[in-house]
């Protein structure tokens, strides 16, 4: 089922895997001399082996960090933060701590986001400069350093959420000088203005799509996705409301907009589909694979088709969540209280016991053998844009009809009707917050969603959270680089 899409990824992979390994010594002495640093960076296909190396460790998929299904992900964290997801396998202790927010800066997949992440922000910093230096068709070198900055970007904004202003390497002479000592975190005005920079920069020479070979890469309106989330995040409502209309017409285009049923916007048979705007690219059998169902699908699961489907049962999303959605919502689909056993028999989740509802979410890939699906994993889609420009306007204009609209498209694929049209601003906006939930689940949005709306913290207490003071609103910094910096770079407040 799978096309072709991924092999210049997994073999420029190889071409990175064998440089930057070229020091072991079970390597013929011949390979090092090919591919040693000194002759790396001569033409184009260096230069992409390079930036998709930087892909690679930003949406790795399957176990671990970024849009991964395991507990590292961020994805997952910004789920089960909130009143999104919980755990039901029985290491609870370190799954609990996650929703009650218990966190301190020994808990590693809390910090990891910062291990991991920094570097490859330096690394596309050094990136951006090897690739000018490069002899290439301009209009493609072009592309690839826009795609660096929309990288850089990207990763800059994921550690701007989770810890705040941190200090990110963006001139190339100081990540080449070994001599340079650790930089003091910077402002939270100067990080929102370089992801600003970069997003706005990538925007000017990014194209709108690409074909299938290079599906998954950042488009102009993945950056310009990237810089709604942006705007959204700091309350920029008026600068919101001008990049989401940059979006509205890319769908005037016919580059976005919405899927008519929300099932086929996460099934491998329709995939690229026109409302995804930023996806990671998956396959099994290669580093990027989506391991989401075995995570979330209970082992007595028996699809209808007769598919084989390893399956684990852990993530659900709590019954006091799920009972927020109208039984008509046809998105209760992929949100299933109940589900297939053998024999066809139907097995009533909240009945037998279960602490929620099983977020499905994803379509099963007909060709998997086990836990690895080849199903793309969704990062951002035209759904949010409207969503995301329906609360902007109303944090400026009240309710207009123009935000009604925005709204009752996402509502009316969903099989409800429109919104009442006497709401008041704030009804207004608790609507907002209602759909982004209904429409959202466990795609990486609930957790900023809820620190902007000021209920981050508020649910955990409401939960029973003994842990959840406003600092937790910020993940602690690992310790490693406090102490390296001797008292230069200063651990977030109450950790």
């Amino acid at each position: 089922m799978k096309k072709y899409k991924n092999k210049t990824a997994t073999f420029s992979l190889l071409i990175l895997m064998i440089l930057f390994t070229s020091c072991e010594k079970d390597l013929e002495p011949e390979v090092f001399d090919k591919l040693a640093p000194s002759t790396f960076f001569k033409n184009e296909v260096d230069a992409k082996a390079a930036l998709t190396n930087l892909y690679t460790g930003m949406f790795g998929g399957g176990w671990g960090g970024g849009y991964g299904a395991a507990q590292a992900s961020w994805v997952v964290q910004s789920s089960q933060t909130t009143d999104e997801l919980i755990c039901s396998w029985g290491d609870s202790g370190r799954w609990a701590k996650l929703n009650m927010l218990n966190f301190d800066d020994q808990f590693n997949v809390l910090t990891d986001h910062y291990t991991r992440l920094v570097p490859r922000v330096t690394n596309a910093t050094i990136l951006l400069q090897n690739i000018s230096a490069v002899p290439m068709d301009a209009e493609l070198k072009k592309r690839y350093l826009a795609e660096v900055k929309a990288l850089r970007a990207h990763m800059s904004y994921i550690l701007y959420t989770f810890y705040g202003p941190v200090s990110i390497v963006v001139d190339p002479k100081y990540a080449l000088d070994p001599n340079s000592l650790p930089e003091p975190r910077p402002t939270s005005e100067w990080m929102i203005k370089q992801i600003e920079k970069d997003y706005k920069e990538a925007i000017i020479d990014l194209p709108s799509n690409y074909p299938a070979s290079d599906y998954g890469r950042f488009t102009k309106g993945a950056a310009m996705m990237g810089l709604l989330k942006l705007y959204m995040k700091e309350k920029k409502w008026t600068e919101a409301i001008a990049v989401g209309r940059d979006l509205q017409a890319l769908e005037a285009q016919g580059i976005y907009t919405l899927v008519p049923e929300y099932e086929d916007i996460f099934k491998i048979q329709n995939e690229e589909n026109k409302e995804i705007i930023l996806a990671v690219s998956c396959a099994r059998n290669t580093n990027n694979y989506n391991m989401w169902l075995a995570h979330v699908m209970p082992g007595d699961y028996v699809d209808p088709s007769g598919q084989s489907i390893q399956a684990w049962g852990g993530y659900k999303m709590p019954w006091k969540t799920y009972d927020k959605f109208n039984p008509a919502d046809k998105r209760l689909k992929q949100l299933l209280a109940k589900y297939p056993t053998d024999g066809g028999a139907i097995i009533d989740a909240r009945a037998k016991g279960m602490e929620g509802a099983i977020p499905k979410k994803y379509g099963i890939d007909p060709d998997a053998t086990g836990e690895e699906h080849g199903t793309d994993i969704v990062v951002w889609r035209y759904a949010d844009v409207l969503l995301s420009l329906a609360e902007a306007i109303n944090e400026v204009n009240g309710p207009t009809p123009e935000a009604y609209d925005l709204i009752n498209r996402v509502r009316t694929r969903a099989g409800l009707p429109n919104l009442d049209l006497t709401l008041s601003k704030d009804l207004f906006r608790n609507k907002i917050m209602d759909e982004r939930l209904f429409e959202l689940w466990c795609e990486g949005s609930r957790r900023d969603d809820l620190i902007r709306w000021g209920k981050y913290i508020q649910r955990a207490i409401d939960d029973g959270s003994a842990f959840a003071t406003e600092n937790k609103i910020l993940y602690p910094l690992p310790r490693k680089p406090i102490d390296e910096s001797n008292g230069k770079i200063v651990q977030n407040p109450g950790y």
